[in-house]
């Protein structure tokens, strides 16, 4: 690795992180004392216990990947415990030079009687603004030295889930038992999006996106095009889990059907091969007739290398991973955690990795950076977004000027 892209220098610039699951990056020490509070019985009581047992270096498979999740989720119930987790996410951010953040989760897995999917989100906002106003009050911001923090929330809906997911689940499948399960998803996705819509319009709270996340195979984007008509309509930003488990056919549905402006990982994005339809004959051509629609639409893939390397055995060697072909295409790019304390990274380690595989030099990482500013969903208006870029770019330049770079 090039000495001018050393660690300190990538710690200093400032960042995004523009795929980044709330239920995923929790604290471990926080997951045990919430556990301990709320009575979750963990497969160990110690941080060292649980990277061995559940949050490790690697895994075998994306059910694999996700079982964390279970209990992860199962500590974040209560405006207390999800505003704490939303906080201190917040921090750890701020504490390797990450300047803008979308916090996404799916609301309707926290969701229990006398506490809806607005309450879970009004909790989200509630501890992000705290740390931002923490931070924003430092002086070396309040002087314009520094640019300040900033965040938006996606709220997630899901393809999947069934009654163990949570109490709102539960009552959702048992209000519609009799209904195709498929239609069942799509209208929870829809009422997901209804939620998304007005805590914005109605109570002002952040919320800049809309996201669709859970296995892809058997789950196809367009099964929820209600749900995304209604968000486009609504002026919410679309981004969408897609090309993860699944071939090319999956991330044209999300651009086709579901209007999306950004695709969560788009790995198999490039690979003829992936393409699971008979109907496509001509494989190279989709790909190549996709990837030039994306990239003529400037489209941004959300990638998330570490998560990748850990859920697709094909990954393992991460010099296969479609990034540097991604790259040499100029599509827009942006590189994102996912799951900070599941894929035990930071944005820090993801750049890293990018510079110390694909050889990713200050021209293509200041691409990649400025794409994670201007392709946010910032919440505020267009102005205030442009110089909000800006400012952190400038502020780019001083760091890279003060290592000696320029």
């Amino acid at each position: 690795m090039s000495p001018a892209l050393s660690r300190d220098v990538i710690r200093a610039l400032p960042k995004t992180d523009l795929h980044l699951h709330l239920d995923g990056s929790i604290r471990i020490p926080t997951l045990i004392e919430l556990a301990r509070d709320l009575g979750v019985a963990l497969p160990s009581q110690t941080e060292q216990g649980l990277t061995e047992l559940v949050f490790r270096e690697s895994y075998e498979s994306l059910p694999d990947y996700l079982r964390g999740f279970g209990l992860t989720c199962a500590v974040l119930q209560g405006r207390e415990a999800i505003e704490r987790v939303a906080y201190e996410l917040a921090l750890d951010n701020l504490t390797e030079g990450v300047r803008y953040i979308e916090v996404r989760f799916a609301p309707q897995l926290h969701a229990r009687p006398g506490f809806d999917a607005l309450d879970a989100l009004r909790a989200v906002s509630a501890g992000l603004e705290r740390a931002k106003s923490e931070f924003n009050r430092r002086p070396e911001v309040q002087s314009g030295a520094e640019p300040p923090f900033e965040f938006g929330i996606i709220a997630c809906a899901m393809r999947y889930f069934d009654e163990r997911f949570s109490a709102y689940h539960k009552a959702f499948l048992d209000l519609h038992r009799y209904s195709d399960p498929d239609r069942v998803y799509a209208l929870a996705s829809l009422e997901m999006a209804r939620a998304a819509a007005i805590a914005r319009e109605e109570h002002g709270l952040p919320v800049v996106g809309f996201d669709l996340a859970g296995p892809e195979k058997g789950y196809p984007p367009m099964d929820h095009r209600e749900a995304y008509d209604f968000a486009h309509r609504h002026f919410l930003r679309k981004t969408v889990h897609a090309g993860e488990d699944y071939g090319p056919e999956s991330i044209f549905q999300a651009i086709t059907e579901l209007h999306a402006d950004r695709i969560g990982h788009g790995t198999s994005l490039l690979n003829p091969a992936a393409i699971q339809d008979p109907a496509i004959r001509d494989r190279d051509a989709y790909v190549r007739e996709l990837t030039q629609f994306i990239a003529d639409r400037r489209i941004t893939l959300e990638v998330c290398l570490t998560s990748n390397q850990q859920t697709n055995p094909a990954l393992r060697d991460l010099a296969r991973h479609p990034l540097g072909e991604m790259l040499a295409r100029r599509l827009s790019v942006t590189l994102c955690t996912d799951n900070r304390t599941v894929s035990r990274t930071t944005v820090t380690d993801e750049i890293l990795k990018a510079v110390g595989t694909f050889g990713i030099g200050l021209k293509d990482l200041k691409n990649i950076i400025v794409y994670g500013f201007k392709r946010s969903f910032f919440p505020g208006a267009y102005a205030q977004k442009r110089e909000y870029v800006r400012r952190c770019m400038e502020y780019f330049e001083r760091v890279i000027a003060q290592a000696g770079l320029a």
